[in-house]
């Protein structure tokens, strides 16, 4: 492997590095996208619990906003349950737009990754065959092994920059993908928990939504 990444040449490097920041990004946000972190089981329920039985304090509320994306986009309406099921409404989708902007994090650079690795590649590939052609002017064209580590140069990046791209772009789209199922849940039981504050559903229809892991 080693030697692979030698006949490489330099540009390997960066693209080596890509891969492995791109797994570490995956790994992290898969982490963190977990439905028991986000949208903890329950937590609407217990919410409304909480507000029926007079125990949603300021302090309740502040546990509720650090502990998930949920509880914060639930503390945001809470907090202004006493101005309206409008203003309500639009403090949750307010503070449900920096959600997510903090889920997103890394996105842009795991899609950067996917759309650089090529380019990478290609820089290898255009190196080495200028390498190749180098060594044909200063050698000739007698010795096939004169040309062989430049067009080896070539062909190495070229598939390292497309090994790392790939599957980069693939898990930039699934990640976007649940990103969208997450938030669309979570608007869902804040909009229902909304709706039983003010009277406008039984509070029986209050269950965690359930997200495909």
């Amino acid at each position: 492997m080693f030697e692979l990444i030698k006949a490489g040449g330099w540009v390997m490097v960066p693209i080596i590095l890509c891969s492995v920041v791109a797994f570490a990004i995956v790994l992290e946000r898969l982490w963190s996208f977990q439905t028991k972190r986000v949208m903890p089981p329950n937590l609407v329920a217990q919410v409304w619990q909480w507000f029926k039985n007079g125990h949603l304090d300021h302090k309740r509320i502040q546990q509720l906003r650090a502990g998930s994306p949920l509880g914060r986009i639930l503390a945001a309406g809470i907090a202004n349950r006493n101005h309206g099921r409008t203003l309500m409404k639009e403090e949750i989708e307010d503070v449900g737009r920096h959600v997510v902007h903090e889920l997103e994090r890394y996105l842009n650079t795991l899609g950067t990754i996917a759309a650089v690795s090529p380019l990478m590649g290609l820089l290898g590939t255009v190196t080495g065959m200028i390498r190749a052609f180098s060594a044909i002017s200063a050698r000739g064209v007698s010795d096939p092994a004169v040309v062989s580590g430049g067009i080896a140069e070539a062909l190495i990046c070229t598939a390292a920059g497309l090994m790392v791209a790939i599957p980069a772009l693939m898990a930039h789209r699934y990640l976007r993908g649940r990103i969208d199922t997450l938030v669309i849940a979570m608007e869902q039981e804040a909009f229902r928990l909304v709706e039983v504050i003010h009277g406008e559903r039984d509070d029986e229809t209050l269950s965690a939504v359930r997200v495909a892991r």
